[in-house]
């Protein structure tokens, strides 16, 4: 009985532990079923767009005329008249009188050099028959051949020279008559005038100064690098410079006239003279806003002319390559030429093509090839999986 009971007792408790491990078996919950996680990294982009684009150059200059002249008299005496608009700031034409000196001492001059004049003339007409009677009595006296002092051809040289002189006496004498009036040799505004009526000014004295109003030029300071983003070197190029009059922002077109050919020892500059006629604005239109000589602008030198070009940010560029997404989510580097760099910016001349999707955010670890998403596809594929959700959930109810 014993050795029965033996065998019995641990058949049934193995029996009750199945049974008990199949109860709690069927009491316990299935796991939850975990979410997919997608690991597609998400990347921002922005789209290329390329159009024709000039590669301008920058430059500053002060405006200032292209000729300026000192008036200087060239005669002395005292000043009897000036004109009205030989003062500062005023505006006078080619030959326009701005003062006059006495004239009568140089008239009394000049009158007395045409006497001596009228005078040797009438002496060197006497000589010239002087001569000729001397050459009739030399005939009648003797058949030999007459010497030049016989003939008195020394004596005509003599009152030829004496002529010659008078006619320079004279000519000097209307140049000095000449020089008492003061004329302005180009169309110019006055700068400065130093004289006053009734002054007394010598030989040499400086009456004012003038500025020509027919041309105004800039001196413009360009960096060697730069001269290759220019047309033959800025030969002839069109200049948009930028300056204010009466507090409003204005652009005046001019030109390159000529480059200096030298580079300045101090700055290292190469200089590009810019041009722009009537800068005052007093032979053409009168709604043209005048640029003041003096005045400080800002130039943008118009440069080589690219068909096709787009500027990006500099650190987007490794390798003269940039990230783009392909129409497959991928990434795929592309190869650029990179016309010029601007700063923080680079002009890409070749390589992309407008609607590129370029990649601007960093990738941890960038691979050609790899597959990226962008911020909208992750919320699209979380709408439909609430979509999904909101369907199943009214199914069961």
């Amino acid at each position: 009985m014993t050795r029965k009971k033996q065998i019995i007792v641990p058949i049934v408790i193995l029996i009750a532990g199945i049974l008990l491990f199949l109860a709690f078996s069927s009491m316990k919950k299935p796991p939850a079923e975990k979410a997919k996680v997608d690991n597609t990294p998400i990347v921002a982009v922005e789209e290329v767009t390329v159009t024709p684009m000039t590669l301008n150059v920058d430059s500053y200059g002060i405006v200032k005329p292209k000729y300026e002249t000192e008036i200087v008299a060239q005669v002395s005496g005292q000043i009897v008249e000036l004109s009205e608009t030989f003062v500062r700031g005023g505006f006078v034409e080619k030959d326009q009188l701005l003062a006059r000196i006495d004239p009568s001492d140089y008239q009394a001059a000049l009158i007395d050099a045409e006497a001596s004049l009228a005078s040797a003339k009438a002496a060197l007409e006497q000589e010239r028959a002087q001569g000729k009677v001397a050459e009739q009595e030399w005939q009648r006296i003797t058949d030999a051949s007459p010497t030049a002092l016989s003939l008195r051809k020394p004596q005509l040289k003599q009152e030829i020279a004496r002529v010659e002189a008078a006619k320079a006496s004279v000519l000097r004498a209307k140049r000095n008559l000449e020089r008492t009036e003061l004329r302005a040799p180009y169309d110019a505004m006055i700068e400065e005038r130093n004289i006053g009526l009734g002054a007394f000014v010598g030989t040499g004295s400086r009456v004012g100064k003038i500025l020509g109003t027919g041309i105004a030029e800039v001196r413009l300071p360009v960096p060697d690098n730069q001269l290759q983003y220019l047309v033959e070197q800025g030969n002839q190029a069109t200049v948009n410079l930028v300056g204010t009059y009466a507090g409003e922002e204005t652009t005046w077109v001019a030109s390159i006239a000529r480059s200096e050919g030298v580079i300045d020892k101090q700055s290292r500059m190469s200089y590009l003279v810019a041009q722009i006629t009537d800068p005052y604005a007093l032979r053409s239109d009168a709604t043209k806003t005048p640029l003041r000589f003096g005045s400080y602008v800002n130039a943008q030198i118009l440069g080589v002319e690219l068909t096709k070009a787009t500027k990006l940010p500099r650190y987007l560029v490794k390798n003269g390559q940039v990230a783009i997404l392909n129409k497959e989510s991928k990434l795929q580097y592309v190869d650029i030429d990179i016309a010029r760099q601007d700063g923080g910016d680079v002009i890409v001349s070749d390589g992309l093509t407008s609607g590129d999707r370029l990649i601007i955010s960093a990738l941890d670890y960038p691979v050609d090839g790899m597959k990226l998403a962008l911020p909208t596809d992750s919320e699209s594929e979380l709408e439909s999986e609430n979509e999904v959700e909101t369907q199943i959930a009214s199914v069961k109810d």
